[in-house]
């Protein structure tokens, strides 16, 4: 249980009659000042702010776990002055206050609080880190460098010999302007990869009725995830498992079988199916035979049945859900596929939509920057192109995302 604030030290003096040193964890009974009765034996340890999480004198308190004691002590925090319950991220947004961390890295930190994968892991720990602060900071430093020399050399420029310098000038940093465009654009290129390894891969699995979908499924998950039935039509709606391959997140989808159908149930089933496979990154075409139009990566069922032996000829791959055969191939195959699109084992910059739209207009300053010859033109582009950059980190411009951002986090963090 953490206290964080002005009261924070004056709080557990009441708790307990001898603090700790600070940064000294220490073993301490805790009692409630209106009876002197014992609340817990736990562990304690302060902070003195600004040296905290929060930039705040921060308490901690390692109670045991039960729920009545954590009940207790809480409303015996309640009733001292100046306490109040924390927001959800209220923690976390003093420490954005205070400086301790910048925007990108509360977001990071959000994320791994709610990872569930290896890739969403690390990805988190780089930007919680400040990998991404450290390198938008790097960008910003050097465009304001050279917002900087070109307000200079509009202020001071009068002489004859100082246009040919100023010429000089100019072109060296048209250069710099140029790679810092192209180190921006890269991450830029990178940024759906780094989104999909946040938010995980959508595979959408399609196919006529009665050709063994929701069967494959059910193998692919270990359980009896999706109905099976011999009649056609009963999966009318889309069915989303999620799953890991490759320790990257993945929503496998179970969609209506696609068919000709008067049922008009089943027909907004078929229409949602068609809609979803539209924007899934990968979708499993099964199939008992080889189809006329291939909706995606062919998958061909139920091989026991027509005497075909397992494995992948010319990109298709031959399986049976019901025996098992080419099972542990098609895995591996979508082990692969997944490693292919996003490369897990390298690490990404751009997880987030905020952050790849703040680069993206960052982009177009630079770029308008490139385009023009005008020196006052030129500063106000990398004027716009650092502030477009400031946003990632919360140095400008973010007073209206930051309730959505530290809105995410739980209480206490």
């Amino acid at each position: 249980m953490r206290v964080s604030g002005a009261q924070a030290t004056a709080a557990l003096a009441t708790l307990t009659t001898t603090l700790p040193p600070p940064r000294q964890a220490a073993l301490r009974t805790l009692r409630d000042p209106a009876d002197g009765s014992v609340l817990d034996r736990a562990m304690v340890l302060r902070f003195a702010g600004p040296a905290s999480a929060t930039g705040e004198d921060v308490v901690e308190l390692h109670l045991h776990g039960g729920p009545a004691v954590v009940t207790a002590v809480l409303h015996v925090l309640g009733t001292l002055p100046g306490l109040r319950l924390a927001e959800p991220g209220e923690f976390t947004r003093r420490g954005f206050d205070n400086g301790r961390f910048d925007l990108s890295q509360s977001e990071g930190l959000a994320d791994l609080i709610g990872a569930e994968t290896e890739a969403q892991r690390r990805l988190a720990l780089d930007q919680a880190g400040g990998r991404l602060r450290d390198k938008v900071e790097g960008w910003r430093d050097a465009i304001i460098a050279l917002r900087a020399e070109a307000e200079a050399w509009l202020d001071f420029a009068e002489a004859e010999d100082d246009v040919e310098t100023g010429l000089a000038s100019g072109s060296r940093a048209h250069a710099a302007i140029a790679a810092l465009r192209t180190d921006i654009a890269a991450a830029l290129a990178d940024a759906a990869r780094g989104m999909r390894l946040r938010d995980g891969l959508t595979i959408a699995v399609v196919g006529a009725p009665n050709v063994g979908k929701s069967r494959l499924i059910n193998v692919l998950c270990g359980r009896e995830a999706a109905i099976v039935s011999e009649h056609a039509g009963t999966t009318r709606d889309l069915i989303e498992l999620p799953l890991v391959f490759a320790g990257v997140g993945v929503t496998l989808i179970d969609t209506a079988g696609l068919r000709d159908t008067s049922d008009p149930v089943e027909a907004e089933g078929i229409r949602r199916a068609r809609a979803r496979a539209a924007q899934a990154d990968l979708v499993l075409h099964i199939a008992e035979a080889l189809p006329d139009a291939r909706l995606g990566q062919v998958i061909i069922n139920k091989i026991d049945r027509g005497g075909m032996a397992s494995g992948v000829r010319d990109g298709v791959i031959y399986v049976s859900a019901a025996t098992g055969a080419g099972m542990t191939v098609f895995e591996a195959w979508l082990e692969n596929w997944v490693r292919e699109a996003v490369r897990p084992g390298e690490a990404a910059l751009v997880s987030q939509l905020r952050h790849r739209q703040a680069l993206a207009l960052a982009l177009e300053d630079i770029d308008s920057a490139l385009a023009t010859g005008d020196l006052v033109l030129r500063a106000e582009s990398l004027r716009l192109a650092s502030r477009a950059l400031g946003q990632i980190t919360g140095a400008v411009g973010v007073e209206d995302v930051l309730d959505a951002i530290f809105g995410r986090f739980c209480i206490g963090k």
